[in-house]
């Protein structure tokens, strides 16, 4: 991870420069009696197409679980209705730590715009681990005629309504990033999703839109390839592979906007399972071969704390609720 992104997560800041008091080994766990977990398949549901950004950074950490812990961790893809649907069924699984949510960040998000969960996150699910946080690229076609943040604020405050930017789709990540552009720039912009960032990256190269927020894991290969120009990313500082791409805080102070994945098991599962689950996916983390796979898709970790992940997840609530109340969203 980028010395950049470091700096600019906002997981309990304050907490995460203290070191984490369980990220003991898995031997001293063992004599505390946890050494017997996991003794068969533990099912991790991802509920997310196979491919995407969750998919392929989950299977990355739990192939790594499976071979360090010497045991078999099975992906499970639950796609529907923006995550919902795969984690109310790990909710509402038997907290026996033989099952595990890994998720994103609508996870946040879907409460804010929908009355109708069929889970609650805080009461149904326990945090483990924060496992990966990528920023966002605000894409453009190479003939737009923006060439800046500011150039594109100019330009849709000259012909307000006339600026169309693209998304993942409804709800989404790159959703809440651009309207929290919207609303610091003092825009108004046409929201455009897609069902996916592939489409979306698709019809930027193809100029059938000329603007658009993508993940930073998968953009990023096309901004090098020069198919497409990114005029910013929505962290901050500088990512390393993207040195000469400035953050939207550069221009619009407080515009930090994430895409997260996340460990869950269900309420009730044993406080031992959940420690050794979060000391083995640190230790994943930290071992050089992850690390590099992980840098190379542009994806953000550091060691945390269950106790950690949960302040992250409240500092996300309130901000993308808050997102959604000031600028009127509706999901229909």
């Amino acid at each position: 991870m980028t010395q950049s992104l470091e700096t600019g997560m906002a997981i309990s800041r304050r907490a995460l420069l203290a070191a984490p008091a369980i990220l003991g080994s898995t031997g001293a766990l063992a004599q505390s009696g946890s050494g017997d977990w996991p003794r068969r398949t533990v099912r991790v549901v991802v509920p997310w197409p196979p491919g995407g950004g969750a998919d392929t950074v989950g299977r990355i950490l739990f192939t790594h679980l499976s071979e360090t812990l010497r045991a078999s961790f099975v992906i499970e893809n639950r796609p529907g209705a923006a995550g919902a649907i795969g984690a109310a069924a790990a909710a509402r699984s038997e907290p026996d730590g033989y099952t595990v949510l890994y998720d994103s960040t609508p996870q946040t998000i879907n409460p804010a715009l929908h009355s109708d969960m069929p889970f609650d996150l805080w009461r149904d699910l326990r945090p483990v681990f924060l496992a990966a946080v990528v920023p966002n690229l605000l894409i453009a076609t190479p003939s737009a005629p923006a060439r800046s943040v500011a150039d594109l604020i100019a330009l849709a405050k000259e012909s307000p309504g006339s600026v169309n930017i693209g998304s993942s789709g409804n709800g989404s990540a790159q959703h809440m990033a651009l309207e929290l552009f919207r609303q610091a720039a003092g825009i108004t912009v046409n929201h455009v999703p897609y069902r996916g960032g592939g489409p979306l990256t698709n019809d930027v190269i193809g100029g059938q839109i000329h603007y658009g927020f993508a993940n930073g894991s998968g953009a990023t290969g096309h901004v090098r390839g020069g198919s497409v120009r990114a005029l910013c990313h929505t962290g901050t500082g500088r990512l390393a592979s993207l040195p000469d791409v400035p953050s939207m805080a550069e221009t619009l102070p407080g515009t930090e906007a994430y895409e997260w994945n996340g460990v869950f098991v269900p309420t009730g599962t044993p406080d031992i399972v959940v420690e050794r689950l979060n000391t083995a996916m640190n230790a994943a983390i930290r071992d050089p071969a992850i690390a590099n796979r992980l840098a190379q898709l542009n994806v953000g970790t550091r060691a945390n704390t269950p106790a950690d992940f949960n302040s992250f997840l409240r500092a996300e609530w309130d901000k993308w609720h808050r997102v959604v109340k000031q600028g009127n969203i509706r999901i229909d």
